[in-house]
């Protein structure tokens, strides 16, 4: 009996600890974790789609906890939109979390239009219910109106003006003979389908004061950063007589594509412009002819890529790849060659002319930054003056004239776990300071004078 009676009492308060732990926290002090009071959405174009974030909540108790109330405060008028493990809102009852559980509330926001070319704040908040407790937390969005363009053809002279972004859907096609000139301050945000693609010409009159941007169109934090967001401008063969200055182009998959010659040099003139943060190339030609000046190219898979021949001139470019959370650098700053061999093997005309560049590249696994390759019998010529840039062996093919060889250029910042790059050169001081060749370029990217002794790369020292 006495035994039994142990049995009995054991079974009594195992049957009462585990109705206990079944049981509901009905104080309204019960402990309630959320993962934040403020939820904060980037820049957000209206009529482009919505954006989502998400919040959690968790029950650190030892009992089950049940939300009386997951509330939008805005109701169904509200920009923004809830929902509470797979139900949507705006407003989700009796939500039970499990003793040291949580849950997630996802929220979305579509900003609709309005009169205001700025950008303008829209806010509410999510009221959650806990035992008669109410807790809040703060919504808010930046959202802007924009001109959207949806899988256009531009079949007539253009002018593209700063009063409202463009956001591109689908892509956006300038027809041959056409020419789309985009002033200053322009800011052109392109999705994750839309190529700009340039058969006629385009002009982009940027100032160091009021750049033109061509960006991917998601701004909110996990995606303005993220190499690959859109495809790349693209001129095409028939495009001609293109002038990008001072243009930023960043994060896309490929940053600019020159493909073919035009009649006359160059193709594509590229003055003061900066190609960032580019998952594949920065600048491709291929058997092309580019002219860049002042030119930054920072942070691609491959910063330039010079294919099948043509007729280039580089004077002047910092081009510079460090490894970071997106892109490990694995291949040279700059390739060069004058052949392809997709079919069988061709080669081309090859002409490069390379005054006053920095070709650098660190925390990879690239030991010649610098790579020529020359196949076949056909004209080719690569001149390399007065550059700083790292190798272990000079690359071959090449007339090297007052080079600086593996020697660090000092640049006056570079962090990569926090991404932040300052390719200019007059803090350390640089090895670059004074080591160039006066080739008549009075100004650098920074629209700062240059001296009679000028400085290599795209900046110099004041």
């Amino acid at each position: 009996m006495r035994n039994l009676f142990i049995i009995i009492s054991g079974l009594y308060l195992f049957f009462i600890t585990s109705c206990t732990k079944e049981s509901f926290n009905t104080s309204p002090d019960a402990p309630v974790n959320i993962s934040t009071d403020t939820l904060t959405f980037d820049t957000v174009f209206v009529a482009a789609g919505s954006v989502t974030q998400s919040l959690k909540i968790f029950n650190p108790a030892n009992q089950k906890l049940k939300i009386s109330s997951i509330e939008l405060g805005g109701g169904q008028q509200s920009a923004f939109r809830i929902n509470v493990d797979g139900i949507p809102g705006p407003v989700v009852t009796n939500t039970e979390i499990n003793a040291n559980d949580s849950l997630y509330v996802f929220v979305i926001v579509n900003i609709n239009p309005n009169t205001n070319n700025a950008p303008f704040l829209v806010s509410d908040s999510i009221r959650i219910n806990v035992n008669g407790r109410i807790r809040q937390v703060q919504l808010q969005a930046y959202g802007q109106n924009a001109r959207y363009l949806r899988s256009v053809a531009i079949t007539s002279n253009t002018i593209w003006d700063n009063k409202l972004p463009y956001v591109i859907l689908g892509g956006i096609q300038i027809d041959t003979g056409i020419t789309l000139t985009i002033n200053q301050g322009t800011r052109i945000h392109l999705h994750a389908d839309a190529p700009f693609i340039v058969d006629g010409t385009v002009i982009a009159n940027g100032t160091r004061a009021d750049s033109i941007t061509f960006q991917g169109d998601r701004l909110d934090k996990e995606y303005r950063d993220l190499p690959g967001s859109w495809p790349g401008i693209y001129f095409r063969n028939l495009s001609r007589n293109n002038l990008l200055r001072y243009t930023i182009v960043k994060n896309a998959y490929q940053g600019i594509v020159a493909d073919q010659p035009s009649p006359g040099f160059p193709k594509l003139d590229l003055h003061e412009c900066t190609i960032d943060n580019i998952y594949d190339a920065g600048i491709t030609g291929i058997y092309s002819s580019i002219r860049a000046v002042n030119c930054l190219v920072s942070n691609c898979g491959l910063n330039i890529l010079l294919t099948n021949g043509g007729n280039y001139d580089f004077a002047h470019c910092t081009v510079a790849s460090y490894s970071n959370i997106f892109i490990q650098h694995k291949k040279p700053v700059i390739v060069i060659s004058n052949w392809d061999s997709v079919s069988q093997l061709k080669t081309y005309d090859l002409q490069v002319l390379l005054r006053n560049n920095i070709f650098w590249g660190e925390n990879g696994s690239v030991d010649d930054e610098v790579l020529v390759s020359k196949k076949g019998n056909t004209p080719f010529s690569v001149v390399m003056e007065n550059n700083l840039y790292k190798a272990v062996t000079p690359p071959p093919n090449t007339t090297l004239t007052g080079n600086l060889l593996n020697t660090p250029p000092l640049f006056d910042s570079i962090n990569e776990s926090a991404r932040y790059y300052d390719f200019r050169i007059g803090r350390k001081p640089s090895p670059a300071i004074n080591a160039g060749k006066n080739i008549g370029i009075l100004t650098d990217l920074d629209g700062k004078p240059r001296d009679i002794k000028p400085d290599i790369g795209s900046y110099e020292k004041q």
